[in-house]
């Protein structure tokens, strides 16, 4: 058999992004040997004998009984190559360079998926990212193991062919076996079961303050003893958020599925993420060895809930300070850096001091002074003045708690609320790219807010008030979300008033 060449295409996931890889197969006479190059990892590497031996169990000749070497180069050559999706391709180049399959086109294909021993297929990372990429390629073919084509096909403009096998791909390329393309069908997603508002007594304040971090995307804290129910309101406001719109849930589903969560299917729901006190810097934020998204963007438009904020790393709590402020976050490689996606909501739960109790009226704070101080400086200014709304949740009194409860639900409405503020949030914001009052610069702002003659006088006033400028702009952004709610096109001197209340503290 003469020497031979065969080119195939597959993909690499850098982050959440993905490359197409070239994957060239070159057979020349001489002592057997498997070689793949091209900056390939420990699990590509071993590729070689999972190819062999399901090649071997497909009732093909594999390359193991050729004496011939073998190169299989992926290209470019600069990329490092992580993972095994690359087997399915490195197999139908073997097959095409030998000709043991007869030749096909493959410019307009890309394979995906790793090989059992027996040639079945398993699924992979990352199927959504490599089904847009292909599609913005001018590929018009996606083969991939069935159990990733749902979440591919996705992508209408490219045809999403699932596979079992290594033998499925073969008979389909020789046109033995007509295999239907995926069509994409929603999947029940595990509904998060988030608490009604009617089921919260008293706590109207904190309930108005979720609204509105709701309405506009705004950060939130809540700073109050332990049992009286923080935990709980945020868990309430998954309830009350606005419904993913179609490019939300592929933004998510990306994300997760780069970090090997997909469900199969779209994501539909906003996600809620509640990493424990003991979470490393890298599960937050991201990277690794094989880089991955951290919990900051798998709370991507959705809710990052950090319950106990004091007692997160200081290296945790430091590094959300510029994904608060871009709405990315950027993970440092040797060869360059990624940028993961990190548009969430943080809302952050804390005790006032170690104990707990101080300025409770009921209980008495053991703490001293200075251990108060120490506690509450664990949260950095920056950090702090990148946080909308923050407010004190005071302990209810037991008279209160027995009072009889509201049957209806409340959270239907307040989602409605929230739902028109957002509407009109979007029409305003239909020229930029961005959806919410909280990710608008401080020129948008400047050009968006509309104030009356009251609200100018008023902001006059905030000069004594110590304000930054950064924690002026987002005063602003609270007010027009304030404003929104009640569907007002100006913003007053008390939407205003109620934004800086919001900020004013003398202690945590």
């Amino acid at each position: 058999m003469a020497k031979h060449l065969a080119r195939t295409y597959s993909a690499e996931l850098e982050g959440i992004r993905a490359k197409l890889i070239e994957i060239e197969v070159d057979l020349h006479v001489g002592i057997h040997a498997f070689n793949i190059v091209g900056l390939a990892d420990k699990a590509l590497n071993e590729a070689r004998e999972r190819v062999n031996s399901a090649l071997k169990n497909s009732g093909i000749k594999p390359p193991s009984r050729e004496n011939r070497k073998i190169t299989v180069n992926l290209a470019p050559a600069d990329i490092k190559k992580t993972g095994s999706q690359y087997d399915l391709a490195i197999a139908l180049g073997y097959l095409l360079a030998t000709q043991q399959i007869k030749e096909c086109e493959t410019k307009d294909k890309v394979f995906l998926g790793e090989l059992a021993l027996d040639g079945r297929l398993r699924p992979v990372r990352g199927a959504l990212n490599i089904a847009q990429l292909a599609s913005e390629l001018g590929f018009s073919y996606l083969f991939l193991p069935a159990q990733n084509a749902n979440e591919a096909a996705v992508v209408k403009s490219i045809t999403v062919i699932p596979l079992e096998s290594l033998q499925d791909a073969i008979d389909f390329l020789e046109e033995r076996k007509v295999i239907k393309p995926e069509v994409f069908a929603p999947v029940a997603a595990e509904e998060i079961l988030a608490p009604d508002f009617s089921e919260i007594k008293s706590q109207e304040s904190a309930k108005r303050a979720l609204t509105i971090s709701a309405s506009g995307s705004h950060n939130l804290l809540m700073v109050g003893p332990p049992g009286v129910g923080k935990s709980l309101l945020a868990q309430a406001l998954i309830g009350i958020l606005p419904e993913l719109t179609e490019g939300e849930a592929i933004e998510i589903t990306k994300i997760y599925s780069a970090a090997g969560l997909s469900p199969g299917g779209l994501i539909n729901q906003r996600p809620f993420r509640s990493p424990h006190q003991t979470a490393s810097p890298v599960a937050v934020v991201g990277g690794g060895s094989d880089p991955k998204p951290g919990e900051i963007s798998l709370a991507h438009r959705g809710i990052l809930f950090l319950d106990e904020l004091p007692e997160f790393q200081r290296s945790v709590l430091e590094s959300l300070r510029e994904p608060l402020e871009t709405g990315t976050i950027h993970v440092a490689r040797a060869k360059g850096s990624l940028v993961f996606p990190a548009k969430f909501t943080l809302v952050a739960a804390m005790n006032p001091c170690p104990c707990g109790f101080f300025g409770d009226s009921e209980r008495e704070c053991r703490c001293s002074a200075y251990d108060i101080l120490r506690y509450q400086k664990r949260i950095s200014g920056p950090l702090l003045d990148r946080i909308d709304l923050q407010i004190k949740v005071p302990r209810i009194p037991i008279k209160e708690l027995r009072k009889e409860r509201v049957l209806e639900s409340a959270s239907p409405t307040i989602k409605r609320s929230v739902e028109a503020a957002r509407k009109i949030q979007a029409k305003r914001l239909r020229h930029t790219k961005i959806r919410t009052n909280a990710e608008m610069s401080s020129r948008q702002i400047e050009t968006m807010m509309n104030l009356d003659s009251a609200g100018e006088k008023f902001l006059e006033t905030l000069d004594r008030s110590r304000l930054s400028p950064r924690g002026y702009y987002r005063l602003l952004k609270v007010a027009r979300t304030i404003a929104d709610l009640e569907n007002k096109e100006k913003v007053l001197a008390e939407h205003l008033a109620e934004a800086f209340s919001y900020r004013l503290r003398e202690e945590i």
